[in-house]
């Protein structure tokens, strides 16, 4: 599929579908936990395959789990029957842990079940775009250092800092492009953690890596979109438009008519229905409500695709889910 001609007609379209990051709440029609399903590469697949038929959604979204690839480093991992899996501690002190990390394998801990998982999930959906998940550069190595810690040992030590960036976004890029290889038709990569840091220390630790990995493995055929869940991104938008990928995506702790005017046109931005206050603990009426008044407020934006604000947790309800993709089609007719 040609993603550059994807992204065009989408933002051309005068009626859009919905592109919220969906795929974990499979587990409730599956009757299955999220433990069964970050194991299982045919589970995945079904689970993805089950949402693209439930939803009408503008493409298939893979699961944006953040501990996957610090797992493969050799990060511990808190696992959940309905929580999503979570990084417990960190795995590197100092300078000296940073030079002597190794840059896993792809296939590492669990990389090699979700890239086998997106291959089953490429061949069943056929009808639209099927996106991997990937972590992010700075999100990454906060998870390996420590998320609380990390922004000071960037103050304290940026020359080792930028060497654990380069290591973890060189593992991305080889992590990326195994799915490209497989079929994917793009990724993406959530870089949550640059929201907490200040425009330029953004500027320097996140966006020049985030960049490399981009223009690594975007091409016409393969399509990148940014996602950034922080306070802080209305104040970046400069450093989030210069890493060039094809689609953003932001969290709900922002306003979507104080960021878009700020994008190009030309990419697709989407958001950003709270997947906790709505999706999870919402009602058919609030969410309803909730999405209608992001729809009335951005659809003047050609480019503005509605979407979740991040990850629909596990255990939302089906019938918000529900309530969201009907009020959409309702206001599209």
């Amino acid at each position: 599929m040609n993603m550059k001609k994807w992204q065009e007609e989408m933002i051309k379209a005068p009626k859009k579908k919905a592109m919220p990051v969906l795929s974990f709440p499979a587990v409730q029609v599956m009757n299955i936990t999220v433990r069964d399903l970050i194991s299982n590469s045919d589970l995945q697949a079904r689970a993805m395959q089950i949402i693209s038929e439930k939803a009408d959604t503008a493409a298939s979204v893979s699961f944006m789990d953040l501990s996957v690839e610090a797992e493969a480093f050799g990060a511990d991992i808190r696992f959940s029957d309905e929580e999503v899996p979570t990084v417990i501690g960190s795995i590197l002190k100092n300078k000296e842990d940073i030079e002597n990390l190794s840059i896993p394998e792809i296939g590492a801990g669990r990389t090699g079940i979700y890239i086998e998982a997106m291959k089953k999930a490429v061949a069943l959906i056929k009808d639209r775009p099927v996106f991997a998940g990937v972590i992010g550069p700075y999100s990454l190595a906060g998870r390996l250092f420590d998320v609380s810690e990390i922004m000071m040992f960037c103050y304290d030590d940026s020359d080792a800092a930028n060497l654990l960036l380069e290591k973890v976004s060189d593992f991305i890029v080889s992590y990326i492009k195994e799915y490209k290889k497989i079929g994917a038709n793009g990724v993406v990569m959530a870089e949550p953690l640059t929201g907490m840091l200040s425009p330029a220390m953004a500027e320097e630790f996140s966006t020049p890596f985030v960049k490399k990995i981009i223009d690594a493995v975007q091409d016409d055929d393969f399509m990148v979109i940014y996602h950034n869940c922080g306070n802080n991104t209305v104040k970046m938008t400069d450093s989030i438009a210069a890493v060039g990928a094809m689609g953003y995506h932001f969290g709900n702790a922002i306003e979507m008519t104080d960021i878009l005017p700020l994008m190009p046109a030309n990419v697709i931005v989407s958001g950003n229905v709270s997947p906790a206050d709505e999706f999870k603990n919402g009602t058919p009426g609030s969410i309803r409500n909730a999405t209608l008044n992001i729809l009335k407020n951005c659809t003047q934006y050609p480019n503005f695709v509605i979407s979740s604000g991040c990850d629909i947790p596990p255990m939302a309800k089906w019938e918000n889910i529900d309530e969201f993709f009907k009020v959409v089609k309702e206001f599209y007719m």
